[in-house]
């Protein structure tokens, strides 16, 4: 059956999108010029820091799924860039399910053709955003089984969130839904060790994005009752568990993350 255009989501080609910006700097073609032009004003590092941040999604849902969690809820998808994480926990468990959420109408596009799941599996995606938590939980319930251990994903998403919305709150509403064993896969942008005239915060900001860096503290704070997963809250390219040490451009301090587990 042919869409009906009137439910065909509207692309906005006029401002940039944190999804597509993203996409860009990972070297991906789904994004338009509006989000290339942000890009470029990035600085250098910008670059390697989004790569390592991926990399950390990599190895913290490898990591989730080989510890036994086979649900995971991903909020803030981004573009499709493989391996995507129900890619990589169905490589462990080929019956893992996903349930993916994210705004951008260009990522529900790709989502429907590029996120197809295991046949033992599921995946499934919301159009949604997080500052709608209690939407996202009812949507979930749908595929997730909220009596057993879920991963939250968080990656490269709060940092979208201004203090004055409440992202502390949003967090611990999505945790509070989670069963003992879950755990929270965070990771959040930081300019604290970045040269003044690299800060370019000011730079999304112009462009109609929210962007509240945070720092090492205020990222340990959406961790808040839950017990961190050795080594704790640190950059991106530190964090990894049962696989060996990240390895390529060098250490960037552009990303704080961290996994905690929900503690009975």
């Amino acid at each position: 059956m042919t869409p009906d255009p009137a439910d065909t989501p509207i692309i906005d080609t006029s401002r940039p999108h944190p999804a597509r910006v993203y996409d860009y700097l990972l070297g991906g073609k789904d994004n338009y010029p509006v989000d290339q032009e942000l890009g470029e004003q990035m600085p250098p590092m910008a670059k390697a820091g989004v790569a390592q941040n991926r990399a950390f999604m990599r190895r913290a849902a490898g990591w989730a799924a080989r510890t036994g969690i086979d649900q995971f809820l991903d909020i803030g998808t981004g573009i499709p860039t493989r391996p995507n994480l129900h890619q990589i926990v169905q490589e462990i468990n080929p019956a893992a399910r996903v349930v993916y959420t994210d705004n951008d109408p260009i990522v529900l596009r790709h989502a429907e053709a590029l996120l197809i799941s295991t046949p033992e599996g599921s995946t499934d995606y919301l159009d949604a955003d997080v500052r709608e938590p209690e939407r996202i939980l009812r949507h979930a319930r749908n595929s997730l089984d909220f009596g057993r251990p879920v991963a939250l994903s968080l990656i490269a998403l709060m940092h979208f969130v201004p203090d004055e919305e409440d992202p502390y709150g949003i967090t611990r509403t999505l945790l509070a839904a989670l069963p003992v064993g879950s755990c929270l896969i965070l990771s959040h942008f930081t300019s604290e060790f970045l040269p003044a005239e690299e800060d370019k915060t000011e730079t999304y900001r112009s462009s109609g994005i929210s962007l509240r860096p945070r720092t090492r503290p205020e990222v340990a704070r959406f961790f808040d009752g839950l017990d961190l997963v050795d080594p704790g809250v640190v950059t991106a390219p530190l964090w990894y568990k049962d696989t060996p040490a990240p390895q390529g451009s060098g250490h960037i301090d552009s990303f704080h993350v961290g996994v905690g587990r929900v503690r009975g």
